[in-house]
């Protein structure tokens, strides 16, 4: 035989066993006389044993019976009180997000763990990429890009402005760090995409710093290469921010410049948003409030 018994057979016979009777077990499960009392020879059929003794009035339940409707009655129970609990708990649903991998790793990450302890229901998939994606063909909810926030099709919410400033791993050179713009420009600097010219505008340069020894297209590169004291380089605060605040990298110098593309949060036009979408919304809104705000309190300055 089966280790289960089916269900309806259960509920019957502890219906009877409770009630002693196969009309009112009829009444409260809402089905026939005879359909209980089938159900109940089914299952002694099955079990090879019988359950109750048979009365010209009725049915009386036998020692077997009662010492199996104990235990049938409280697995009945658990599986009700799991049935209601998994339907009052929040379904897990999933969250699609789209951005670059330097933005992701360097500042949403540190982050995300305080979101996923208010909403451990919610998971989250992340899609790094450098490209800039129509959010319905690669399947996401939801964008954080770097650009003018004009896309055809979507909505664009201007989270924040980034700064450039120049950074060096304390051990670099020995600790002996350059200061000055002018001990920067003669120092190893590991290059990136982004230009040296308005920084050394604002740091009153007469020459420009131009690309030499090694130039990486990939901020994540960049920052390694620098951890690992192999030189300086002029990145986004928002990925170094958390860095400098623990020690493993040093800001150079107050002097920085404006980084020409802001962050957005870019979402859909033609559709509502879930609700997973506008939880996670609102906490980024948050979190990028309490970033600003932890930038010496001004959001234009650097953290020196």
């Amino acid at each position: 035989m089966s280790d289960y018994p089916p269900v309806a057979m259960l509920r019957a016979f502890e219906s009877v066993a409770r009630l002693g009777s196969l009309t009112l077990a009829a009444t409260e499960l809402h089905v026939t006389h005879s359909a209980i009392s089938q159900q109940i020879k089914a299952l002694e059929e099955l079990l090879g044993v019988r359950l109750f003794t048979r009365q010209v009035r009725g049915v009386q339940i036998n020692e077997e019976g009662r010492l199996y409707a104990l235990q049938i009655r409280e697995a009945l129970f658990c599986i009700a009180d799991a049935t209601r609990q998994v339907q009052v708990r929040p379904r897990r649903t999933e969250l699609s997000l789209s951005m670059v991998p330097s933005f992701a790793s360097h500042w949403l990450m540190p982050r995300l763990a305080r979101f996923r302890a208010h909403y451990p229901h919610i998971y989250i998939r992340i899609q790094a990429s450098l490209s800039v994606n129509d959010l319905q063909q690669e399947g996401a909810d939801i964008a954080i890009r770097m650009g003018k926030g004009e896309w055809t099709g979507l909505h664009s919410e201007h989270l924040f402005t980034d700064r450039l400033l120049v950074v060096a791993a304390p051990h670099f050179n020995g600790g002996d760090l350059p200061r000055t713009p002018q001990q920067i420009a003669a120092s190893e600097i590991m290059f990136t995409l982004e230009s040296w010219s308005d920084w050394c505008e604002a740091a009153g340069l007469s020459q420009p710093i131009t690309a030499r020894g090694i130039v990486i297209n990939d901020s994540n590169l960049v920052l390694q290469a620098v951890l690992l004291g192999q030189g300086i380089a002029l990145e986004r605060l928002s990925l170094v921010h958390d860095a400098i605040q623990r020690g493993d990298l040093v800001q150079l110098t107050s002097i920085s410049s404006d980084y020409p593309w802001p962050y957005w949060l870019v979402t859909r036009q033609d559709r509502q948003a879930a609700p997973e979408e506008k939880v996670f919304i609102k906490w980024l809104r948050e979190e990028v409030a309490k970033y600003q705000l932890g930038l010496n309190g001004n959001p234009n300055n650097s953290i020196s």
